[in-house]
């Protein structure tokens, strides 16, 4: 079992909805701790209704209570009210491996994290995590300075690392001039770049959820980081290459990859 904590996306594509998604195609069953209800399509973020801290914190001790997972994510977390019942959760009992997708601005460029919140996500999560995942946009502001190129990727891989001491996952996919979409793994130990063809033609969201999902779901099948990484990687790649048309819009296919 693993367990997604993040927003719903009422277009289906990303959030909670992309992540049961996700566990479903690698054959986990999936829960869900809902964080806020938005109002979005592939185009925009219209409105934002955050739950409440306590409703949060109940739906963690109700879904521990009967169907304790074997990896946890999160996602779109918002506020820091939120973020600290998640933290203050993890730090009671023994609690599963944390992945941690930053998720602070969506495609449509609204904004999915208050900014009071940022320094509870780093404070509170980060060094909770077993692993974060930003994304090129995300980096550029966990570490304050551009990133142009792979070299950028691997110091700034490094500089989260050392700062939070969780492993950090810096995603390049939005780096120009590339042919391929890199991404660099850093766990304090080594290091990992892992490569794939960029699809071409293929306009979509939810790439970051579908993505720190499948890891989640490699975990709690019993592979190492490096390895759910990877195979976390070829999912989102089938997923974008074997895309699929809805209302005019292309959606990401995660059942493309399969179980084995």
């Amino acid at each position: 079992m693993v367990l997604t904590i993040a927003g719903s996306d009422s277009g289906g594509g990303a959030g909670v909805q992309a992540d049961l998604k996700t566990f479903a195609a690698l054959g986990v069953h999936g829960t869900s701790v809902l964080t806020c209800v938005t109002a979005q399509n592939p185009c925009a973020v219209r409105a934002v209704q955050a739950c409440r801290p306590a409703l949060v914190r109940a739906q963690l001790e109700a879904v521990f209570e009967e169907l304790p997972p074997r990896a946890a994510k999160t996602g779109m977390l918002f506020s820091r009210a939120i973020i600290c019942a998640v933290a203050a959760f993890w730090e009671n009992g023994r609690r599963p491996p944390l992945v941690v997708d930053p998720v602070m601005v969506a495609t449509s460029g609204a904004r999915l994290l208050q900014p009071a919140a940022v320094r509870a996500l780093l404070d509170g999560l980060f060094p909770r995590a077993v692993l974060v995942t930003p994304n090129l946009d995300e980096a550029e502001i966990l570490t304050g300075r551009p990133l142009r190129d792979v070299e950028d990727l691997r110091a700034a891989a490094r500089f989260i690392h050392q700062r939070w001491g969780c492993a950090a996952l810096v995603k390049g996919g939005h780096l120009r001039g590339l042919r391929e979409a890199v991404d660099v793994l850093f766990d304090g130990r080594a290091e990992w770049l892992l490569r794939a063809p960029r699809v071409p033609g293929v306009t979509t969201h939810g790439t970051g959820c579908t993505y720190s999902a499948a890891i989640t779901a490699r975990l709690a099948r019993g592979d190492r980081l490096p390895e759910a990484v990877a195979k976390a990687k070829d999912v989102v790649t089938a997923a974008l290459a074997r895309s699929y048309r809805a209302g005019g819009h292309d959606v990401l296919n995660p059942a493309a990859a399969g179980t084995e």
